[in-house]
């Protein structure tokens, strides 16, 4: 059994364990589709660890179950002049994917 691996997504990594959810950048899927990631960097085995140079492609892949779209908090950004009495409020929420891990598993 797997405890832990870390894995490249969306440009960042994240720290993977069976059976939690996590919040991806929005991706281009359906509510249900299943996808793999191939960029599997660190694996925990509890009892060994096994590093890539720099990814485990061959050996681990991760099996993801997409579980809905979200928006996220909303980011205010406030711009003024000082001086020039310009004032201006911006915002915008973020969008995510939320997934879950179903597996981590070891190819053969």
């Amino acid at each position: 059994m797997v405890s832990y691996a870390i894995a490249e997504a969306c440009g960042k990594q994240f720290w993977l364990e069976e059976g939690r959810f996590y919040d991806f950048n929005k991706l281009p899927l359906d509510k249900g589709d299943l996808f793999t990631l191939n960029n599997v960097l660190l694996v925990n085995n509890g009892d060994s660890v096994f590093f890539g140079a720099p990814y485990l492609d061959k050996e681990y892949t991760v099996n993801v179950e997409v579980l809905r779209h979200i928006k996220g908090p909303k980011v205010r950004v406030y711009k003024m002049r000082p001086k020039k009495k310009t004032r201006k409020t911006f915002g915008s929420k973020l969008k995510f994917t939320r997934v879950l891990i179903k597996s981590i598993i070891k190819n053969t």
